[in-house]
């Protein structure tokens, strides 16, 4: 074995002994900890009943900070912990049980967010669409368009993670770089980029039902729609792939060295991945047409005075029955397109094929739905009884008396949010968390909800990459294994760490320049500060 390696190695050795290791076991140790969400949903709802009773007795109470005619004000001036451990909390509670489930707002967005975009992953529209924009790319950005295509295949949820990671450690392998470079820079791009995007996808429905919940313990009319991010996750997505690029070339590239193909465990030569077919091609130019052909229609609605989706009453954009319904066009814009390729390519002949990708789909969310349903329940629970609320007003009151209700409160907001993802790995079980904490006591501060969620979704986003506990790091380590025989968990998450790293100090700079600094929106309507 060549010095290079007897060096790596030893490297490795010393990380697996020393300080970093054993924090990495301490996070994984804490982490496992943690019961499953749905159990911790579970436990948090019964919680928060018990809670509710203890402090109810006690009388806890605080002065209500919003405006004399806000709905549901307390005529007194003084919001109340309401115990739920009554017979009228009983009451409320069993009546309330499935209302709770079906009138939670991320669910139906979601669902139907997903029933379009499956069309176009089942067809093989979004796997070509990938192949094409990786492979076709020349060797000297061909970095920059793995990194870029991983945040772009976020639309489709696992696509990135089954497709794109390992189609980027074979194209470095056939470019004499080292593959796990490649799976490094995509996992990048896939993961830590989590929330950037060109388009809008399932997740941002998913996040802003959360928020304007959340919101709505401040002010019960605030209304929080999907594509109140777009903007900031626009233009952060050419800032975190051109970040994932560097790190990669000027960092991880270079600590990893010359590969070896005596270190891997299986037989490279074999592997291959194939460009897209004439087919397929063809498939996708016509996918492509239909797609402008859609956003050109659609802009019909909402570009001219004239729109039919515009403000009824001011004929604006912001607050138009176009975004507010953006989750009917993120599902016509996938759905469409999808299918044309779908028949085009012969993948998708007639309508039980679309109903069979949308099935597939739907079948797969089981534990998403199980999921909603204990989160459902945990969130309002917590706004009934007022918790929320009054642990927002004794925070932002702690704030204040700290002097940290300016802007600089983000960053400490962004590093808990990285903290918290690394034991609790899911987005939406998360914000489920935090968000009826967070937004209501930064509102009360003086700060949007559309703000206080985009730098929730930078922390989140930044640490999924080293987080042992986020549901695809198994998968990854096994690919990365093919490349390193023995490879450890501490291997993969100390060539992940500076990905965090960068895009945490990158991203959010990149937040405070365009919110603070120049005083963009972070998305269509959507304000920095809130006004009662």
């Amino acid at each position: 074995m060549s010095s290079s390696n007897s060096n790596s190695q030893t490297a490795t050795s010393n990380e697996s002994t020393g300080w970093f290791s054993r924090f990495l076991a301490t996070v994984e140790w804490l982490g496992n900890l943690l019961p499953h969400p749905v159990t911790l949903f579970a436990m948090l709802s019964v919680f928060i009943v018990i809670l509710s009773g203890i402090l109810g007795y006690f009388d806890v109470a605080v002065a209500d900070p919003r405006p004399l005619d806000a709905k549901g004000r307390d005529p007194d001036g003084m919001i109340e912990v309401i115990s739920l451990m009554s017979a009228e909390g009983l009451q409320r509670i069993v009546t309330g049980l499935v209302t709770n489930f079906t009138g939670f707002a991320p669910l139906g967005t979601v669902l139907v967010a997903l029933l379009g975009v499956s069309v176009a992953e089942h067809s093989g529209l979004l796997s070509t669409a990938l192949r094409s924009l990786v492979m076709n790319a020349s060797k000297r950005v061909v970095t920059f368009a793995i990194v870029f295509a991983g945040i772009i295949s976020n639309t489709a949820s696992e696509l990135g993670y089954v497709v794109l990671i390992p189609l980027a450690a074979m194209i470095f392998h056939s470019l004499g770089r080292h593959p796990l470079a490649g799976l490094a820079a995509a996992f990048a791009g896939v993961s830590a980029g989590y929330s950037a995007n060109l388009l809008l996808g399932t997740v941002d429905p998913l996040l802003s039902g959360i928020t304007e919940a959340a919101a709505h313990m401040i002010d019960p009319e605030y209304s929080v729609g999907p594509e109140v991010n777009w903007y900031f996750m626009f233009i952060s997505t050419f800032l975190v792939a051109t970040m994932g690029a560097l790190v990669t070339e000027k960092i991880v590239e270079p600590r990893l060295g010359k590969f070896d193909e005596k270190d891997a465990s299986v037989h490279l030569e074999k592997q291959s991945m194939e460009p897209p077919t004439a087919s397929e091609k063809r498939a996708l130019k016509w996918a492509g047409i239909s797609f402008a052909l859609m956003c050109g229609l659609l802009a019909l609605t909402v570009v001219p005075e004239w729109g039919i989706l515009r403000h009824p009453e001011t004929n604006e954009v912001a607050g138009s029955p176009f975004l507010k319904g953006i989750v009917a066009f993120i599902f016509i814009t996938f759905a469409v397109p999808g299918f044309v390729y779908g028949r085009v390519a012969g993948t998708m002949k007639n309508d039980r094929d679309i109903i069979d990708a949308m099935s597939k789909s739907m079948g797969a969310m089981g534990l998403y739905i199980t999921l909603v349903f204990f989160a459902a329940q945990f969130v309002a629970f917590f706004k009934w009884t007022n918790l929320g609320t009054v642990l927002a007003v004794k925070g932002a009151a702690l704030l204040q008396a700290l002097g940290l209700d300016g802007p600089e409160v983000f960053i400490l907001f962004i590093i808990m949010c990285g903290i918290v993802n690394l034991s609790l790995g899911s987005a939406s079980a998360q914000w489920a968390v935090t968000a009826p904490i967070f937004v209501p006591m930064l509102m009360l501060i003086g700060f949007a909800p559309e703000v206080i969620q985009a730098a929730y979704r930078i922390g989140d986003s930044v640490t999924n990459v080293i987080s042992p506990m986020m549901s695809y790091f198994g998968l990854i380590l096994a690919m990365a294994a093919r490349y390193q025989k023995n490879l450890g968990m501490g291997t993969l998450i100390a060539t992940m760490l500076p990905y965090s790293l960068v895009f945490m100090l990158g991203w959010t700079l990149l937040f405070y320049v365009w919110v603070f600094l120049l005083g963009m929106p972070v998305g269509p309507g959507a304000a920095t500060y809130y006004q009662p």
